[in-house]
């Protein structure tokens, strides 16, 4: 961990021992099944576990037809829990 770098107070910062190989990429276990809004598990899994630097592909959540109809469904003044 850089000591240069400086983050919002709310940001917790780990060692990058957090990061090591383990049985499944940087996690003991593959990310759970059945996920919300169906959401591809392969690329969740991916991103969760085999990735140090990005999330998904930009625009992947438009791909994904269960949230998009939440989101044109939820009226402006409310909110999605995630």
């Amino acid at each position: 961990m850089s000591s240069a770098q400086k983050y919002p107070a709310r940001a917790v910062m780990g060692p990058e021992s957090i990061m090591s190989k383990k049985a499944h990429g940087t996690s003991a276990t593959p990310v759970q099944e059945n996920l919300r809004w169906k959401v591809d598990q392969e690329v969740a899994d991916r991103i969760c576990n085999f990735n140090r630097h990005y999330a998904e592909y930009s625009g992947y959540f438009q791909t994904v037809p269960e949230f998009m109809n939440q989101t044109n469904d939820t009226p402006a003044d409310k909110e999605i829990t995630f």
